[in-house]
């Protein structure tokens, strides 16, 4: 992208709305467009110090979390707003909801508003993937999902389409979330194994994904659970006082994070002391920083959501839409002809309304 290009808004601001991400993944396919994410999401990790980063701006309330996710780089800003209340089920909302925007940096002037809500659950499973691919054993086949609910699905198809995962082995406390998993993995081509507890579902699984949805510190998986050599995606825990693994298995293994300032705080590791040794991923992507060191290794992946993923994801969005027609004009912001007679346009604006 060159670095003068207020010409990126002369067709003004464009909209992505939910059902076109849908039908931009249908068009597409899901298998390329987890390609198209993990592509996107290792150039942008790969170039991790070019970015102007922070840990997210969060409000608690009792019942959930609302978010704020900024970064930028020299030509892009991006912001996600992003809520999380687990309880929002109940109410038949989602318990994560998500929209994003995309800027020139040049101009300042917003050129993408996107979903986010099925892009964060695309991005989390392809984020997880990429991990994995640098960090799991690399004949690794089965896969542990404890957590059965609106993201699973997403991230077992990711990992069957970019690592070669062919297994699952699912266990929920729900046993409903369970069995609607199975159903939306039907015809996938994964062997699907609905188990009675996590002792049971890890039984011969080379990965291991956590994704509960309650906003407790709890211990989903326990360190006696943990055989050599597995690798564990923790997704679930992923804020203050919400985690899901023993402190033992973060000691016995290797932790790799996204942005430490912000898995410090919210994390698996928010359990352990602040001196705590944690990799940052970008680091292992680069070279600069080993992975696996032994096929007995244990690795885990503290997964928190970080700023960057989505600002992969709406570059990945804007490129992809624009290229299948799937992006919608949003009469977002002024256009005055005088851009120092904001009131001029005003009435002309309100006098040609119908």
């Amino acid at each position: 992208m060159s670095r003068h290009a207020p010409h990126l808004f002369s067709n003004g601001t464009r909209l992505l709305t939910a059902t076109d991400a849908a039908r931009l993944v249908k068009h597409q396919g899901l298998g390329p467009t987890f390609s198209g994410l993990l592509a996107t999401l290792e150039s942008d990790f790969r170039r991790w110090p070019d970015f102007d980063k922070s840990p997210r701006v969060a409000c608690h309330a009792p019942d959930g979390v609302v978010e704020l996710m900024p970064i930028a780089d020299a030509e892009l800003y991006s912001f996600k707003y992003v809520n999380g209340h687990p309880g929002n089920t109940r109410a038949g909302l989602s318990t994560v909801m998500a929209f994003g925007v995309l800027a020139d940096m040049h101009t300042g002037a917003p050129l993408l508003v996107s979903e986010l809500t099925l892009s964060t659950a695309l991005r989390t499973a392809a984020t997880s993937a990429m991990a994995a691919r640098a960090l799991a054993r690399p004949d690794s086949q089965v896969m542990a999902v404890i957590g059965n609910g609106a993201q699973s699905a997403f991230q077992c198809l990711a990992f069957q389409h970019l690592l070669g995962v062919n297994s699952v082995r699912l266990y929920d406390i729900d046993l409903d979330a369970t069995h609607q998993l199975m159903h939306r993995l039907g015809g996938s081509g994964l062997k699907v194994q609905a188990c009675q507890s996590v002792d049971e579902a890890l039984q011969g699984a080379d990965i291991v994904t956590t994704l509960t949805a309650d906003k407790t510190q709890a211990t989903i998986v326990h360190d006696h659970q943990v055989r050599p050599g597995m690798h564990l995606n923790a997704v679930g825990g992923d804020c203050p006082g919400k985690t899901e693994l023993d402190p033992h298995i973060l000691r016995r293994g290797r932790v790799f994070v996204e942005f430490e300032p912000q898995s410090r705080v919210e994390g698996e590791i928010q359990q352990m002391e602040g001196d705590f040794p944690v990799t940052e991923l970008w680091r292992v992507l680069c070279g600069q920083a080993p992975g696996r060191l032994s096929p007995h290794d244990i690795t885990v992946f503290d997964s928190v959501g970080f700023a960057l993923e989505d600002f992969s994801t709406l570059r990945y969005l804007h490129q992809a839409a624009q290229a299948a027609g799937l992006l919608q004009p949003l009469d977002l912001i002024a256009h005055p002809d005088d851009p120092k007679d904001l009131m001029g346009w005003m009435w002309h604006a309100a006098a040609h309304t119908h």
